[in-house]
């Protein structure tokens, strides 16, 4: 959300070159009391004990924490607080900072940072830094859209109680419907914000308003919202099922779930549909005053910025925007480079233009846009990610526990082209991780990039860092949780790299597809500063983008509206995953013989998700266990 802190601990640059001398390393292990087999550390006794103190005044925190956010406590798999609804307004942000600014000064009060051991002067690091970011999003509160094609209180919230909210009493029931009435607040709230950004001449493009209004409208169609209704809304569908199921179970009998159904059309009717008919007709009257030519973040007030600090936010790096606008167009070069050396393979005759229309619009590459079509790239994902999982254990020491599961989105937020996406299960395992898919246009669903995806938000990407983060029970629980872009994106297209040093890609166009997957990610580095500091029109990103990969006219348009709503979040991809093969390669190059690719592997994942600069610091700190030597015991 933010810029590092610019403390004494945040000042390394976040591309800091490599330790070369293994005396250093050696210094720095014994200096930060590295419990090393052979060597005894005087203060390793102490740092564990302040450690151990530390890790639970830090989970005491974060449990007030997350017991102001009954969302998170939901998300959690913790049915506390499972009426309510989380505080959507300005008010409830300034809240959450005075409670991180006040937890911050007791943490920095009543703990001595230099008697921590390595992991847990990371975790108070951590903290320190999760108040410093949102301290730098204060100025840029009505900057972010509150309503957008990616989401917000109108599609967000129907969809968590449609996907989240289990139902598995009477009084689960009745909560999910106290839940319809307080989404109707929260709608409002959302709604409020952005009113006000709006009176600041903040709003999002013409064609976000124009989503929104199409996913709103879908939200309050049929029953029980009119009498002649075609078919029922997709709140009613979901309430009506999990009412069955709990009368189907014995748990409820024919009257009462009567009663619970008559509940829930009065709360959809009496209170969720005025707040949505509130949030389209304002949105329809404000039409007019968004600008029919899409623009940047520049073009706002402010807008520049705004950019800067989500450019900080999502790389939780110092680059700045011509920084990496620059390593855009390298990597594009690059990665250009490495397909036409493919082209060559496959004996392709012609211009890598002309290959990525071949690939683009040839029908070997699509399957049927029919429901047989979409069973086919839903049975194919999952077997691409079965044969992944069996080669897991040669790179990787710790494995995820939770389960995974491949769905299709729900009809109300399916949109053609759109990306798919994970959603992260609970640490218990009640709840699995899920790939979600956009279906609706199998046209727009290229298959020779749908095994580098499948990689990417399932195995070895997004399920597998999320649930091996989850399960570390050393940890202090925030970091079980916390998720940040550069990271998190960065471990997932590092993940597709990975699957072709792993074996994967064994047909010659998948491994196209990985390339052409990475070209994307390149990409987004050069249209996302184009767009936001540039003054780069929407159609220019398109050209742009048609120009340099493999994606369809469709995915293009979505992809370029997904960068205009959510300034600096596409380069975090491309960032992040330079920054883990740059760590990886100095970690190699340090350690020789002793380097262990497993043991990288789970010095990434079991710490959680990091910023950059306190990951490095983590990398750097096993390099130096492993580099020491390891002597007999006496």
């Amino acid at each position: 959300m933010t810029k590092p802190d610019r403390s004494r601990r945040f000042k390394r640059h976040c591309w800091s070159g490599p330790i070369s001398r293994l005396a250093r390393i050696l210094g720095l292990a014994l200096g930060l009391g590295l419990s090393v087999p052979g060597f005894t550390v005087e203060n390793t006794g102490i740092g564990a004990r302040e450690t151990a103190r530390l890790n639970t005044w830090l989970d005491a925190r974060y449990e007030e924490e997350v017991q102001r956010s009954p969302i998170q406590l939901t998300k959690l798999g913790r049915k506390s607080r499972y009426n309510e609804i989380d505080d959507y307004s300005e008010a409830g942000v300034l809240a959450e900072y005075r409670f991180l600014e006040q937890s911050v000064a007791e943490l920095q009060r009543d703990f001595d940072y230099e008697k921590l051991t390595p992991e847990g002067q990371v975790s108070y690091d951590f903290w320190v830094y999760r108040l410093q970011i949102l301290k730098d999003s204060l100025p840029f509160m009505r900057h972010g859209y509150q309503f957008s094609s990616q989401g917000g209180a109108h599609s967000g919230l129907p969809d968590f109680l449609i996907s989240l909210h289990s139902v598995d009493t009477e009084q689960d029931m009745l909560d999910y419907i106290a839940r319809i009435k307080a989404t109707a607040r929260a709608l409002r709230q959302s709604l409020e914000r952005a009113q006000l950004a709006a009176k600041d001449g903040i709003r999002p493009p013409r064609f976000s308003y124009r989503n929104v209004i199409d996913v709103a409208g879908k939200i309050i169609t049929g029953a029980p919202f009119g009498k002649d209704a075609d078919g029922d809304s997709p709140l009613w569908a979901d309430a009506n099922s999990k009412i069955s199921s709990l009368q189907a179970r014995g748990i409820i009998d024919a009257g009462a779930a009567q009663a619970l159904r008559d509940q829930t059309a009065a709360a959809l009717t009496g209170s969720l549909l005025p707040a949505y008919r509130e949030l389209i007709d304002w949105m329809q009257a404000d039409l007019p005053n968004t600008s029919a030519l899409a623009r940047g973040a520049s073009s706002l007030p402010n807008g520049a910025a705004w950019y800067d600090y989500s450019l900080a936010f999502y790389t939780t790096s110092s680059f700045g925007a011509a920084e990496i606008h620059a390593l855009g167009l390298a990597e594009v070069a690059r990665i250009r480079t490495e397909i036409e050396a493919l082209m060559a393979k496959l004996a392709f005759d012609g211009t890598l233009e002309e290959f990525f229309e071949f690939v683009r619009t040839d029908p070997q590459f699509y399957f049927s846009n029919d429901e047989a079509g979409r069973q086919a790239y839903m049975k194919q994902t999952r077997d691409y990610i079965d044969a992944m999982d069996a080669h897991l254990p040669e790179y990787f020491g710790t494995l995820p526990r939770g389960k995974l599961e491949v769905k299709r989105v729900e009809a109300f937020m399916e949109q053609d082209g759109m990306s798919p996406f994970y959603i992260e299960g609970t640490a218990d395992g009640n709840r699995p991780g899920t790939y979600y898919l956009h279906l609706s246009d199998m046209s727009a669903l290229n298959r020779v990039d749908m095994e580098s995806t499948a990689y990417h938000e399932a195995i070895p990407g997004h399920h597998m860092q999320t649930a091996i983060a989850q399960e570390q029970d050393a940890l202090p629980s925030f970091r079980n949780d916390i998720w940040y872009s550069a990271y998190s994106e960065g471990w997932a297209l590092y993940a597709e790299y990975l699957a072709m040093e792993m074996g994967a890609y064994e047909e010659a166009y998948s491994d196209v597809g990985r390339l052409a997957s990475e070209l994307m990610r390149a990409v987004r580095l050069v249209v996302d500063t184009g767009l936001h500091t540039l003054g780069w029109s929407e159609q220019q990103a398109v050209d742009y983008m048609l120009a340099n990969t493999a994606l369809t006219e469709v995915t293009v348009r979505s992809e370029v509206q997904r960068y205009l709503e959510d300034p600096g979040q596409a380069t975090s991809y491309k960032v992040g995953m330079l920054k883990l093969l740059e760590l990886r390669e100095h970690a190699r190059a340090v350690l020789g013989d002793r380097f262990d690719i497993r043991g990288f592997h789970d010095t990434v994942l079991d710490g959680g998700s990091l910023p950059l600069p306190i990951l490095e610091r983590r990398i750097n700190d096993w390099i130096a266990a492993q580099a020491l030597p390891v002597l007999p015991h006496s």
